[in-house]
């Protein structure tokens, strides 16, 4: 192999691109103890690491293949974040979280308490947080102002009431609904809330 130390990532994905097989193992070799230190002080275990970065660079090649790949001159933050979001996948996956079946009589929000301090705990229940946050924007207007006031100002359904002007019943109506358009909506989009 040539002597590619002075060529940026950028160049050798190009050139991968372009049919040059050996620019993607010496990008490889180039992040490989990086990219491989950072799954492995998350999974702690050597041979899910390997899994994971061998998985972590699949995606990237079917990525670059597809011609899907725009972040320049950050190949290494790119890569991590793949990597980064296959762990969170492995950790969904394997770990279950204590989950009740879809009901009226069971809050959503009791499903996304932590229990366990663990790195891999976090990590998911952040990105848990982040997609059912997304899913709340959908909900019609009255319904996303309730569930916001009740779970993130951690309001009472009668300071609901006061501040949005409607009488506690209709509060507790709309949070009612909210719910059940929000389980629509995780199992639509198929949110795993496990972690």
């Amino acid at each position: 192999m040539n002597d590619r130390t002075a060529i940026s990532d950028q160049e050798l994905i190009r050139q991968f691109i372009s049919g040059d097989h050996q620019a993607l193992e010496y990008l490889i070799n180039r992040h490989q103890r990086k990219l491989f230190s950072y799954i492995m002080l998350i999974v702690k275990d050597k041979h899910l690491a390997e899994d994971v970065f061998q998985d972590t660079f699949i995606k990237i090649i079917n990525t670059l293949r597809a011609g899907a790949y725009n972040e320049e001159g950050k190949f290494l933050p790119w890569a991590m974040r793949i990597a980064h979001n296959l762990i969170i996948d492995y950790f969904r996956k394997s770990k279950r979280m204590p989950f009740k079946e879809n009901s009226e009589e069971y809050d959503l929000f009791e499903t996304l308490k932590v229990y366990e301090d663990t790195i891999e705990d976090k990590m998911i229940i952040g990105q848990i947080h982040a997609d059912v946050k997304k899913l709340i924007e959908y909900l019609p207007e009255e319904q996303k102002e309730v569930l916001k006031m009740r779970h993130y100002k951690e309001m009472s359904f009668k300071e609901i009431a006061h501040e949005t002007d409607v009488s506690i019943n209709t509060a507790l109506g709309r949070m009612r609904y909210a719910l059940i358009n929000l389980r629509k909506l995780i199992n639509e989009n198929n949110i795993i809330l496990t972690r």
